[in-house]
């Protein structure tokens, strides 16, 4: 059964030599659809020309935290003209990223809260991008209630898992999922409704077990719904039949 990869970047420069055979192979294969993520206003003019090259490629714009101190001037009318293209579907990937040194967090919340706020006036959904920044993450989500949301590559603990859940947030894993040393991700995924997941790859890193160190493509999105399977007490194909589903009722996706 073909599955949806609700996440990947096939700008990235690891795809450069075989970026559209790749593509056209994974679509004839085992992938119905991707959807391909801004981080910044170059790869969001990106994604929204490759979905109109490709059935069943959606693509979403907006500014990665870690492009908060290189913001470009008009950057919230620039995302508002992309955002009018016919296949984005969500304003993404936006959040915080506290993660290396030298990070400036007053403009990476500044940035976060105007993005929601953009997608809000839109009526599209975001994707949510967090890492090393749960208190400020959660706490700008409680603060600002965004109509439709997911936590895209989740990694965080149960609790916070079933918080998001309260807010009406989906939750979204990669290949973290099938990682031995990842425990949290299995408890958080044990814990959410199966109505509020969803899988991706965030291609071309998280490889799944098995392809570890490899460059990672939205076919193997499955090794991931497998695993989820497991977790949830499902077969395979009903798994990736509910986050298809899933990613279809969210996004509003019109697959051909």
């Amino acid at each position: 059964m073909k599955i949806i990869d609700t996440h990947a970047h096939y700008d990235d420069r690891q795809f450069d030599a075989d970026r559209y055979k790749l593509i056209e192979r994974i679509l004839s294969d085992n992938v119905l659809a991707f959807i391909n993520i801004g981080c910044d206003i170059k790869s969001s003019n990106f994604s929204a020309d490759l979905s109109e090259k490709y059935d069943n490629v959606f693509a979403s714009v907006g500014i990665h935290p870690e492009m908060a101190s290189d913001i470009e001037e008009g950057y919230i009318e620039k995302l508002k003209e992309l955002a009018k293209r016919k296949k984005v579907v969500a304003i993404g990937e936006i959040g915080l990223d506290y993660h290396y040194e030298g990070y400036d967090r007053e403009k990476q919340i500044k940035l976060f809260k105007e993005q929601i706020i953009l997608a809000k006036e839109l009526g599209l959904p975001i994707i949510i991008h967090s890492r090393d920044a749960t208190e400020d993450t959660m706490s700008i989500l409680r603060e600002l209630r965004p109509e439709k949301a997911v936590m895209h590559c989740y990694s965080g603990s149960a609790e916070t898992a079933e918080e998001l859940v309260k807010m009406g947030i989906m939750v979204s894993f990669t290949g973290v999922l099938t990682f031995k040393n990842s425990k949290k991700a299995v408890k958080a995924c044990e814990v959410i409704p199966t109505d509020m997941l969803m899988l991706e790859t965030d291609s071309p890193y998280m490889a799944p077990t098995g392809y570890r160190g490899q460059r990672c493509d939205s076919s193997m999105t499955v090794v991931t719904a497998e695993k989820l399977a497991e977790i949830k007490g499902l077969s395979t194909q009903e798994a990736i039949t509910i986050c298809n589903n899933n990613a279809i009722r969210f996004f509003c996706l019109d697959l051909k």
